[in-house]
């Protein structure tokens, strides 16, 4: 049986739980101090949204390997999410445990969508 072809980024279930958590940061991030606006507010929100933003651009790209550059810089900023993340923990503004597990969710999304991008003709 053969797989339907999403017809846009929005049907792609890695965007959608990107999205979501890219979401639950902004609201995570609002009860952080006020002097972390400019500083883990503004990196953690601005990675988070880079991992959807990515996977948008990559869905448009004609060719293989721009599609896996786009999701690949989307993997990136994921990985810069957990340390974010971590770092948000250790400082004591909140319990990130479950948002980590959520973005180790996408990143395995994430990367069996690349494979599959990768083994397609």
């Amino acid at each position: 049986m053969a797989r339907e072809k999403s017809q846009s980024f929005r049907d792609l279930l890695v965007w959608q739980k990107a999205h979501a958590f890219t979401l639950a940061i902004y609201k995570l991030t609002e009860s952080f101090p006020r002097e972390e606006i400019y500083g883990l507010t503004s990196q953690l929100r601005r990675a988070a949204s880079s991992t959807p933003t990515n996977i948008v651009e990559g869905f448009r790209k004609r060719s293989k390997a721009d599609k896996i550059r786009y999701y690949n810089i989307g993997q990136a900023s994921a990985d810069e999410c957990v340390y974010h993340l971590i770092l948000a923990h250790d400082l004591g503004y909140a319990d990130t445990r479950a948002l980590q597990a959520d973005l180790d969710e996408i990143a395995r999304l994430l990367q069996a969508y690349i494979n599959g991008i990768e083994c397609s003709d």
